[in-house]
Protein backbone atom coordinates (compact mmCIF):
# COMPACT_ATOMS: atom_id res chain seq x y z
CA UNK A 1 0.00 0.00 0.00
CA UNK A 2 3.20 2.29 0.50
CA UNK A 3 4.52 1.76 -2.64
CA UNK A 4 1.28 2.07 -4.43
CA UNK A 5 1.04 5.41 -2.50
CA UNK A 6 4.42 6.75 -3.36
CA UNK A 7 4.27 5.86 -6.61
CA UNK A 8 0.82 7.54 -7.04
CA UNK A 9 2.48 10.34 -4.92
CA UNK A 10 5.75 10.39 -7.15
CA UNK A 11 3.23 10.53 -10.43
CA UNK A 12 1.05 13.53 -8.87
CA UNK A 13 4.57 15.03 -8.63
CA UNK A 14 5.88 14.51 -12.06
CA UNK A 15 2.68 15.47 -13.44
CA UNK A 16 2.95 18.46 -11.91
CA UNK A 17 6.44 19.45 -12.49
CA UNK A 18 5.50 18.28 -16.30
CA UNK A 19 2.84 21.30 -16.18
CA UNK A 20 4.26 23.75 -14.25
CA UNK A 21 7.47 23.69 -16.54
CA UNK A 22 5.43 23.26 -19.76
CA UNK A 23 3.41 26.24 -18.72
CA UNK A 24 6.62 27.94 -17.90
CA UNK A 25 7.90 27.03 -21.61
CA UNK A 26 4.45 28.28 -23.29
CA UNK A 27 4.58 31.59 -22.01
CA UNK A 28 8.02 32.21 -22.44
CA UNK A 29 9.69 34.06 -24.99
CA UNK A 30 9.91 31.93 -28.21
CA UNK A 31 12.88 30.48 -30.22
CA UNK A 32 12.69 32.95 -33.37
CA UNK A 33 14.76 35.65 -33.41
CA UNK A 34 13.58 37.88 -36.15
CA UNK A 35 9.98 36.49 -36.36
CA UNK A 36 8.44 35.68 -39.68
CA UNK A 37 4.41 35.56 -41.20
CA UNK A 38 2.66 32.58 -40.78
CA UNK A 39 -0.17 31.27 -43.20
CA UNK A 40 -3.09 29.02 -41.20
CA UNK A 41 -5.36 27.63 -43.91
CA UNK A 42 -8.92 27.10 -43.75
CA UNK A 43 -9.71 24.02 -41.76
CA UNK A 44 -6.17 23.39 -40.64
CA UNK A 45 -6.19 21.34 -37.45
CA UNK A 46 -4.24 22.44 -34.38
CA UNK A 47 -1.96 19.93 -34.48
CA UNK A 48 -0.83 20.65 -37.79
CA UNK A 49 -0.51 24.36 -36.95
CA UNK A 50 2.07 23.15 -34.01
CA UNK A 51 3.60 20.93 -36.31
CA UNK A 52 4.26 23.69 -38.98
CA UNK A 53 5.15 26.73 -35.93
CA UNK A 54 7.90 23.91 -34.73
CA UNK A 55 9.19 23.81 -38.20
CA UNK A 56 9.07 27.53 -38.83
CA UNK A 57 10.91 27.65 -35.89
CA UNK A 58 8.48 29.74 -34.42
CA UNK A 59 8.50 27.61 -31.65
CA UNK A 60 9.96 25.38 -29.18
CA UNK A 61 7.79 22.37 -28.79
CA UNK A 62 4.90 21.26 -31.13
CA UNK A 63 3.18 19.01 -28.01
CA UNK A 64 3.33 21.74 -26.08
CA UNK A 65 1.82 24.21 -27.82
CA UNK A 66 -0.81 21.42 -28.77
CA UNK A 67 -1.63 20.92 -25.01
CA UNK A 68 -1.64 24.49 -24.29
CA UNK A 69 -4.29 25.57 -26.88
CA UNK A 70 -6.10 22.47 -25.71
CA UNK A 71 -5.93 23.74 -21.77
CA UNK A 72 -7.11 27.24 -22.58
CA UNK A 73 -10.35 25.48 -24.29
CA UNK A 74 -8.75 27.31 -28.09
CA UNK A 75 -9.15 23.69 -30.28
CA UNK A 76 -11.43 25.24 -32.27
CA UNK A 77 -10.11 28.45 -32.20
CA UNK A 78 -7.65 29.78 -34.52
CA UNK A 79 -8.62 31.01 -37.43
CA UNK A 80 -7.60 30.42 -41.06
CA UNK A 81 -5.32 33.60 -42.56
CA UNK A 82 -2.06 34.88 -42.55
CA UNK A 83 -0.49 36.29 -39.32
CA UNK A 84 2.77 38.14 -38.09
CA UNK A 85 4.37 36.53 -35.87
CA UNK A 86 6.74 38.92 -33.59
CA UNK A 87 10.09 38.03 -33.01
CA UNK A 88 10.55 35.99 -28.99
CA UNK A 89 6.84 35.72 -29.51
CA UNK A 90 5.01 32.95 -26.70
CA UNK A 91 3.56 30.34 -27.93
CA UNK A 92 0.67 31.62 -25.57
CA UNK A 93 1.17 34.81 -27.62
CA UNK A 94 0.94 33.03 -31.19
CA UNK A 95 -2.05 31.44 -29.47
CA UNK A 96 -4.05 34.48 -28.93
CA UNK A 97 -2.33 35.99 -32.09
CA UNK A 98 -4.24 33.34 -34.24
CA UNK A 99 -7.17 33.67 -32.05
CA UNK A 100 -7.78 37.01 -32.61
CA UNK A 101 -8.00 36.56 -36.72
CA UNK A 102 -5.62 39.17 -36.86
CA UNK A 103 -4.39 38.60 -40.54
CA UNK A 104 -1.65 40.32 -41.96
CA UNK A 105 -2.98 43.56 -44.47
CA UNK A 106 -2.06 44.48 -48.16
CA UNK A 107 -2.81 47.13 -50.20
CA UNK A 108 -3.23 47.51 -53.61
CA UNK A 109 -3.06 51.23 -55.08
CA UNK A 110 -4.79 52.01 -58.76
CA UNK A 111 -3.86 55.71 -58.62
CA UNK A 112 -5.67 58.17 -60.79
CA UNK A 113 -5.37 58.14 -64.56
CA UNK A 114 -3.96 55.16 -64.92
CA UNK A 115 -5.87 53.47 -68.03
CA UNK A 116 -8.06 50.10 -67.32
CA UNK A 117 -5.19 48.22 -68.86
CA UNK A 118 -2.25 49.56 -66.55
CA UNK A 119 -5.00 49.04 -63.86
CA UNK A 120 -5.44 45.27 -64.31
CA UNK A 121 -1.46 45.17 -64.63
CA UNK A 122 -1.17 46.28 -61.10
CA UNK A 123 -3.54 43.47 -60.36
CA UNK A 124 -2.31 40.21 -61.85
CA UNK A 125 1.15 41.19 -61.08
CA UNK A 126 -0.07 41.41 -57.12
CA UNK A 127 1.70 37.75 -55.64
CA UNK A 128 -0.59 38.07 -52.70
CA UNK A 129 -3.80 37.80 -54.90
CA UNK A 130 -4.93 34.82 -55.98
CA UNK A 131 -6.97 33.35 -59.53
CA UNK A 132 -7.19 34.51 -62.76
CA UNK A 133 -7.37 37.47 -64.15
CA UNK A 134 -11.53 38.04 -66.03
CA UNK A 135 -11.44 37.00 -69.91
CA UNK A 136 -13.25 40.36 -70.75
CA UNK A 137 -11.42 44.27 -70.07
CA UNK A 138 -13.83 46.26 -68.44
CA UNK A 139 -14.68 49.55 -70.25
CA UNK A 140 -12.06 52.33 -70.04
CA UNK A 141 -12.88 54.96 -67.11
CA UNK A 142 -14.50 52.13 -65.10
CA UNK A 143 -12.49 51.16 -62.38
CA UNK A 144 -11.92 53.70 -59.43
CA UNK A 145 -8.77 55.26 -58.66
CA UNK A 146 -8.48 54.10 -54.97
CA UNK A 147 -6.16 51.97 -52.75
CA UNK A 148 -7.85 48.70 -51.56
CA UNK A 149 -6.75 47.01 -48.15
CA UNK A 150 -7.04 43.47 -48.82
CA UNK A 151 -5.58 39.29 -46.84
CA UNK A 152 -3.79 37.02 -48.75
CA UNK A 153 -5.90 34.95 -50.78
CA UNK A 154 -8.19 37.30 -51.71
CA UNK A 155 -9.47 36.79 -55.61
CA UNK A 156 -8.31 39.29 -58.57
CA UNK A 157 -11.61 39.38 -59.26
CA UNK A 158 -13.24 40.19 -55.74
CA UNK A 159 -10.42 43.47 -56.73
CA UNK A 160 -11.52 43.83 -59.89
CA UNK A 161 -15.63 43.86 -58.69
CA UNK A 162 -15.00 46.01 -56.14
CA UNK A 163 -13.14 48.69 -58.07
CA UNK A 164 -16.03 48.75 -60.74
CA UNK A 165 -18.91 49.10 -57.91
CA UNK A 166 -16.60 51.91 -56.45
CA UNK A 167 -16.19 54.10 -59.49
CA UNK A 168 -20.18 53.31 -60.64
CA UNK A 169 -21.36 54.69 -57.07
CA UNK A 170 -18.78 57.70 -57.56
CA UNK A 171 -19.72 58.56 -60.74
CA UNK A 172 -23.57 58.37 -59.79
CA UNK A 173 -23.07 60.58 -56.67
CA UNK A 174 -21.40 63.09 -58.37
CA UNK A 175 -22.88 63.35 -62.13
CA UNK A 176 -26.34 64.21 -59.61
CA UNK A 177 -24.54 66.87 -58.26
CA UNK A 178 -23.40 69.14 -61.54
CA UNK A 179 -23.96 71.96 -62.83
CA UNK A 180 -27.34 72.44 -64.26
CA UNK A 181 -25.81 73.78 -67.21
CA UNK A 182 -23.46 71.77 -68.38
CA UNK A 183 -22.78 70.98 -72.52
CA UNK A 184 -23.12 66.99 -71.85
CA UNK A 185 -25.30 64.54 -72.88
CA UNK A 186 -24.89 61.94 -70.58
CA UNK A 187 -23.02 60.28 -68.05
CA UNK A 188 -20.87 58.71 -70.12
CA UNK A 189 -19.74 62.18 -71.43
CA UNK A 190 -19.51 63.29 -68.15
CA UNK A 191 -16.68 60.42 -67.66
CA UNK A 192 -14.90 60.68 -70.85
CA UNK A 193 -14.46 64.34 -70.16
CA UNK A 194 -13.39 63.79 -66.26
CA UNK A 195 -10.36 61.26 -67.71
CA UNK A 196 -9.27 64.42 -69.69
CA UNK A 197 -9.19 66.48 -67.28
CA UNK A 198 -7.54 63.78 -65.11
CA UNK A 199 -4.69 63.32 -67.78
CA UNK A 200 -4.68 67.27 -68.38
CA UNK A 201 -3.03 68.54 -64.85
CA UNK A 202 -2.20 66.92 -61.61
CA UNK A 203 -2.69 69.88 -59.74
CA UNK A 204 -5.67 70.36 -57.42
CA UNK A 205 -5.94 73.77 -57.91
CA UNK A 206 -6.27 74.04 -61.36
CA UNK A 207 -8.79 71.09 -62.24
CA UNK A 208 -11.91 72.49 -62.46
CA UNK A 209 -10.13 75.90 -64.60
CA UNK A 210 -9.20 73.33 -67.04
CA UNK A 211 -12.53 71.51 -66.74
CA UNK A 212 -13.89 74.91 -67.88
CA UNK A 213 -11.46 75.19 -70.61
CA UNK A 214 -12.67 72.05 -72.32
CA UNK A 215 -16.44 72.84 -71.42
CA UNK A 216 -16.50 76.27 -72.89
CA UNK A 217 -15.11 75.01 -76.06
CA UNK A 218 -17.68 72.17 -75.96
CA UNK A 219 -20.20 74.81 -75.81
CA UNK A 220 -19.13 77.03 -78.98
CA UNK A 221 -18.51 74.11 -80.89
CA UNK A 222 -14.31 74.45 -80.94
CA UNK A 223 -12.16 71.62 -81.17
CA UNK A 224 -10.99 70.95 -77.46
CA UNK A 225 -7.24 70.01 -78.74
CA UNK A 226 -6.04 68.07 -75.87
CA UNK A 227 -2.90 66.52 -76.17
CA UNK A 228 -3.62 63.47 -73.88
CA UNK A 229 -6.33 62.22 -76.70
CA UNK A 230 -3.32 61.89 -79.25
CA UNK A 231 -1.40 60.19 -76.92
CA UNK A 232 -4.27 57.29 -76.15
CA UNK A 233 -5.04 57.74 -79.97
CA UNK A 234 -1.60 56.14 -80.59
CA UNK A 235 -0.98 54.21 -77.81
CA UNK A 236 -4.26 52.96 -76.45
CA UNK A 237 -4.77 51.13 -73.24
CA UNK A 238 -0.73 50.42 -73.39
CA UNK A 239 0.22 54.17 -72.75
CA UNK A 240 3.13 56.31 -74.39
CA UNK A 241 6.71 54.22 -73.90
CA UNK A 242 8.48 56.28 -71.89
CA UNK A 243 11.57 56.73 -74.05
CA UNK A 244 8.97 57.52 -77.03
CA UNK A 245 8.63 61.49 -77.52
CA UNK A 246 5.65 62.60 -79.32
CA UNK A 247 6.19 64.48 -82.59
CA UNK A 248 5.12 67.48 -84.23
CA UNK A 249 4.03 64.52 -86.87
CA UNK A 250 1.65 62.84 -84.77
CA UNK A 251 -0.74 65.94 -84.38
CA UNK A 252 -1.92 65.25 -87.46
CA UNK A 253 -2.51 61.26 -87.48
CA UNK A 254 -6.11 60.17 -87.76
CA UNK A 255 -7.56 58.42 -84.67
CA UNK A 256 -10.69 58.71 -83.48
CA UNK A 257 -9.63 60.18 -80.00
CA UNK A 258 -7.43 62.71 -81.71
CA UNK A 259 -9.03 66.10 -80.41
CA UNK A 260 -6.95 68.28 -83.01
CA UNK A 261 -8.92 66.49 -85.53
CA UNK A 262 -12.28 65.14 -84.39
CA UNK A 263 -15.34 67.51 -83.07
CA UNK A 264 -16.79 67.34 -79.70
CA UNK A 265 -15.48 64.31 -77.38
CA UNK A 266 -14.15 60.78 -78.10
CA UNK A 267 -15.17 57.61 -77.81
CA UNK A 268 -14.85 56.22 -74.70
CA UNK A 269 -12.65 58.17 -71.77
CA UNK A 270 -8.84 57.86 -72.21
CA UNK A 271 -8.18 57.21 -68.51
CA UNK A 272 -9.58 56.17 -65.10
CA UNK A 273 -10.70 59.63 -63.41
CA UNK A 274 -10.29 60.29 -59.84
CA UNK A 275 -13.03 62.03 -57.41
CA UNK A 276 -11.36 65.65 -58.00
CA UNK A 277 -11.15 65.04 -61.70
CA UNK A 278 -15.19 64.09 -61.92
CA UNK A 279 -15.72 66.86 -59.02
CA UNK A 280 -14.55 69.62 -61.13
CA UNK A 281 -16.25 68.86 -64.39
CA UNK A 282 -19.70 68.61 -62.70
CA UNK A 283 -18.82 71.85 -61.14
CA UNK A 284 -16.41 73.88 -63.53
CA UNK A 285 -14.93 77.36 -62.84
CA UNK A 286 -16.51 80.21 -63.76
CA UNK A 287 -14.42 81.77 -66.63
CA UNK A 288 -14.72 82.66 -70.14
CA UNK A 289 -11.40 80.85 -70.62
CA UNK A 290 -10.77 78.90 -73.21
CA UNK A 291 -6.80 78.26 -73.73
CA UNK A 292 -4.15 76.63 -71.40
CA UNK A 293 -0.32 76.38 -71.91
CA UNK A 294 2.06 74.68 -69.70
CA UNK A 295 4.10 77.87 -67.90
CA UNK A 296 7.19 75.76 -67.61
CA UNK A 297 6.70 74.83 -63.57
CA UNK A 298 4.37 71.67 -63.97
CA UNK A 299 0.99 74.44 -64.04
CA UNK A 300 -0.47 76.31 -66.66
CA UNK A 301 -1.63 79.80 -67.59
CA UNK A 302 -5.00 80.21 -69.20
CA UNK A 303 -6.58 82.94 -71.46
CA UNK A 304 -10.21 83.93 -72.82
CA UNK A 305 -8.99 85.39 -75.94
CA UNK A 306 -6.31 83.87 -78.78
CA UNK A 307 -4.37 86.93 -78.46
CA UNK A 308 -3.75 86.31 -74.52
CA UNK A 309 -3.20 82.72 -75.50
CA UNK A 310 -0.27 83.59 -78.20
CA UNK A 311 1.47 85.72 -75.58
CA UNK A 312 1.89 82.76 -73.38
CA UNK A 313 2.13 80.39 -75.70
CA UNK A 314 5.87 82.53 -76.70
CA UNK A 315 6.56 83.00 -73.82
CA UNK A 316 5.82 79.39 -73.12
CA UNK A 317 8.10 78.48 -76.37
CA UNK A 318 10.67 81.08 -75.24
CA UNK A 319 11.34 78.87 -72.43
CA UNK A 320 11.21 75.75 -74.64
CA UNK A 321 14.08 77.28 -76.66
CA UNK A 322 16.36 78.05 -73.76
CA UNK A 323 15.54 74.42 -71.96
CA UNK A 324 16.66 72.65 -75.61
CA UNK A 325 19.52 74.93 -76.46
CA UNK A 326 21.02 73.91 -72.79
CA UNK A 327 20.02 70.21 -73.71
CA UNK A 328 21.49 70.23 -77.15
CA UNK A 329 25.26 71.70 -75.54
CA UNK A 330 24.66 69.10 -72.69
CA UNK A 331 24.10 66.71 -75.15
CA UNK A 332 27.27 67.82 -77.72
CA UNK A 333 29.50 67.26 -74.49
CA UNK A 334 28.46 64.16 -73.92
CA UNK A 335 28.85 63.48 -78.13
CA UNK A 336 24.83 62.76 -78.24
CA UNK A 337 23.03 62.81 -81.40
CA UNK A 338 19.58 64.28 -82.07
CA UNK A 339 16.24 62.85 -83.70
CA UNK A 340 15.04 63.26 -87.22
CA UNK A 341 11.97 64.27 -86.50
CA UNK A 342 11.09 67.18 -84.36
CA UNK A 343 9.06 66.43 -81.15
CA UNK A 344 6.32 68.68 -81.04
CA UNK A 345 6.46 71.89 -79.14
CA UNK A 346 2.65 71.66 -77.94
CA UNK A 347 2.91 67.96 -76.93
CA UNK A 348 3.32 67.68 -72.94
CA UNK A 349 2.71 71.12 -72.58
CA UNK A 350 -1.27 70.58 -72.74
CA UNK A 351 -3.06 73.55 -73.98
CA UNK A 352 -5.72 73.72 -75.45
CA UNK A 353 -6.28 75.19 -78.80
CA UNK A 354 -3.10 73.75 -80.07
CA UNK A 355 -0.04 75.65 -82.03
CA UNK A 356 -0.47 79.12 -81.22
CA UNK A 357 -1.06 79.43 -85.33
CA UNK A 358 -3.32 76.52 -85.30
CA UNK A 359 -5.67 77.82 -82.67
CA UNK A 360 -9.43 77.44 -84.05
Amino acid sequence: MNFVISSVMLMVLAAGVAVYFGKQEFTEPGPSANGDTFLVKPNTGVQDIADQLERRGLISDARIFRLGVRAFGNDSALKAGEYEVKPRASMRDIMELLKSGKSVMYSLTIPEGLTVEQALQRIAGEPALSGDMPAKTPPEGSLATDTLRFTRGATRQQMIDKLLGDQKKLVDEVWQRRAPDLPLSNVDEFVTLASIVEKETGKGDERSRVAAVFLNRLAKGMRLQSDPTIIYGLFGGKGKPVDRPIYQSDIQKQTPYNTYLISGLPPTPIANPGRAALEAVANPSKTDDLYFVADGTGGHVFAATLDEHNENVARYRALQKKQADEAAKAAAAAGASGDTDKPADAIDGGDAGGDAGAAQ
